[in-house]
Parts: structure tokens; sequence; C-alpha cells
């Protein structure tokens, strides 16, 4: 079994928040003003292709004012090196089409790292809505369910959310430090604790690419470096447990991830938001997980509850730990990593991720694909 000594609230002080901080000190929250609201719609409106596909735009084709960069500059920080969690409110939103905000939440993440694939399909953006899912099946995704979903984290080191619909009924976010969960299971149970650092087996839901193995083994918890890491997705583990060879969870496992959840979602650990159009969230996939509530659409199919959902890789994450090349690939600093590359990366998938890592002086090596 192994032990830790770390102290998560030494290691990232901020990351290691309660609802009450966020409460208190609201500077993880930036407004666009509206002179960055103006920049936004001008260049939209100046690099908008109808029909163009994502992979073709180019960095250099969305020339933001430097303003208005350093207010998005601004929540990536707070994400990565805060709070872990962070909210940009004010995007343009009002006479946009949905093609037209998809890309304008296509161009945020050019300017800041490069996207990874999220899905069997090899889709670099993901539309989040209700198509009638089934989340707790064998390749459940939660973004096409409208069902109350698992706290997890995603597959890159930051997690883009734009809000374009909300629905009228149910759809909140909630988000949860895994430090202070951390923090407050090894005062309760440090028995508990120690087993979240062991391996787990994660299904891979159906989307790994071929020749790949359709599970993963990661702890729930790592630590590298100074730094302390989470991965956990609870629908990925029960999955698992269905495929032939995965070892069973043993009770000690069981008791110490049902206790994992249940802190994520106790009042003074879980931190709940409403997402509004215009509104853009950006979590660390490392130092935070995330939820959302059931919802009810709204009837007019032109109003159903739609965001738009980007993985990024960042080219000041962290160094990951060892046993994390089993989702991201590559570990280490500065490397184009994570995603789920699924049946249809391509040689157009490879071509724009070397361009992109090339505009952001990342180092892409497609061998290292997970």
């Amino acid at each position: 079994m192994t032990t830790t000594t770390f102290s998560p609230a030494a290691v990232h002080p901020k990351a290691a928040w309660r609802p009450a901080d966020l409460e208190r000190d609201t500077s993880w929250i930036t407004r666009l003003e509206g002179a960055d609201t103006m920049d936004m719609l001008r260049v939209l409106q100046a690099s908008h292709v109808p029909g163009k596909s994502l992979l073709e735009y180019r960095r250099s084709d969305f020339s933001f004012a430097a303003t208005t960069l350093a207010h998005i500059r601004r929540t990536f920080d707070e994400a990565q090196h805060g709070r872990g969690v962070a909210l940009l409110k004010g995007l343009p939103r009002e006479g946009l089409s949905p093609e037209q905000f998809e890309l304008l939440t296509w161009a945020i993440g050019l300017h800041f790292g490069v996207a990874r694939p999220q899905d069997k399909q090899s889709r670099y953006m993901n539309k989040v809505m209700d198509v009638g899912t089934v989340y707790r099946s064998a390749g459940g995704r939660g973004y096409s369910s409208n069902a109350e979903l698992d706290f997890h984290v995603d597959g890159s080191d930051v997690v883009l959310l734009s809000c374009y619909n909300q629905a009228p009924v149910g759809g909140d976010s909630m988000c949860s430090s895994a430090l202070t969960a951390l923090q407050q299971m090894r005062q309760e149970r440090p028995d508990l604790a120690s087993v979240l650092f062991e391996p787990f087996y994660y299904s891979r839901q159906s989307e790994q690419a071929e020749g790949k193995s359709p599970v993963m083994v990661l702890p729930v918890y790592g630590e590298h470096a100074g730094n302390v890491f989470c991965f956990w997705n609870r629908n990925r583990v029960e999955q698992a447990q269905k495929l032939p060879g995965v070892p069973k969870l043993t009770d000690k496992q069981r008791e110490a991830t049902d206790l994992l959840d249940d802190i994520l979602r106790r009042p003074d650990v879980m931190y709940c938001m409403r997402l509004e159009p215009g509104d853009l969230q950006i979590l660390s996939n490392h130092t935070a997980l995330h939820s959302r509530t059931e919802f009810q659409d709204d009837a007019d199919p032109a109003k159903k509850r739609t965001l738009y959902r980007l993985w990024i890789s960042t080219p000041d994450g962290p160094v990951l730990p060892p046993m994390w090349s089993e989702f991201y690939g590559a570990t280490a600093a500065g490397m184009v990593r994570g995603g789920i590359h699924g049946l249809a990366y391509d040689e157009k998938c490879v071509a724009f991720d070397a361009r992109q890592a090339r505009d952001l002086g990342m180092h892409f090596d497609p061998a290292l694909r997970p």
C-alpha cells in the first residue's frame, strides 16, 4: 500500500479551496469589458468562413487585441496555477449562430494551447447537448445525455465549457477541489486516503484506437515533483468492472471511492454555479473535479441546452506523474498530451496537432498517443 506525507494545502494553497473561499474572494471570475466583446465580434466576423473545418483555422487567423487576450490569459492562469476553477463572463452571444459561437470558443483555445480529440469519432470540439445517450452504458458519455453526472475529470490539462443556451430547469455546474477532498479524507479516514493512491482500472468506453487496450490503469491520486494530481471517473471504473480480465474492486477500494464521492458533494466542499449564455468556464483536470445536475430542455429545439466543450493541452502545464502516461501519453511539460484519439484520428489531425504545437512552442510526438 502506498503512503503519502505531502500536505496538499502547502503545495497548492489556492487550489485547496472550499465554497466559502470562492464566495468571499471572487477574483477567479473575470468579466470582459464592452471593448473586449466588440473586439471579439470584429475578429470573429473577419475570420469566420461558413463550412470551414475547425482544424483548418490557424491561431494567426484570430488577431484579438492585447487587452482581450490579457483577460483570457488571467482566466487560464487561475485555472492552471490558482484555484483550478475560473469563469470568464461576457463572451458575445446575441446575434451569433451556434456555428459562430463554437468558432469563437475554438479561437480562444488556439491562443492558449493545443486542442485534443475527445471521443471515438476523434472530434476536437464536442457540443454538449442531450441527444438521448444512456450515460451508464458501455459507451455512455455524459455530454450527450441529460443525466446528472458523477464527479469526474476530463482528459486534458484544462477543459473549456462555453455556454450558448442554458436549460430552463437544471443543468447547473458543480465543482469541488480534489485537494480539499483529499485533505478531508486524510482527516477522517487516512487508511482509505492511502487506498486512492493504488491503481484502479478505468474503461475506455469503447473509444480506444485500434490495437489499444479497452482499459487504462491509474490511481485516483498521484504525486510528482511536489504537485498533487487527481484522476477520477466513477462511471469508467464501474464500466471496467464488466470487462474480462479486470480485477474486482476490493471492499477497501469501494469504501474509499464511496467516501470520496460523498465528500465531493458535501455543501462545505462542492460549489454550484449556473452558467449563463456568454459564460466560459475553465477548469483544471488535475486539481478540480466537476459534475452537472440533471436538466430538462426547452420544448423549442432552437433553445435546447447547448454548450461547447474543448479539451486543451497547455504549454505551461505541470510535469505529470509517470502513471498518467496511461491516459496522457506524454507526461513532460510543454508536450502535447491527453485526449481520446478514437478511430478517426488521421493525417489531418496529425497535421493540426503538429502545426498548433509549433505555433505555441510546444513539442508534439505522434508516437506518444495513449
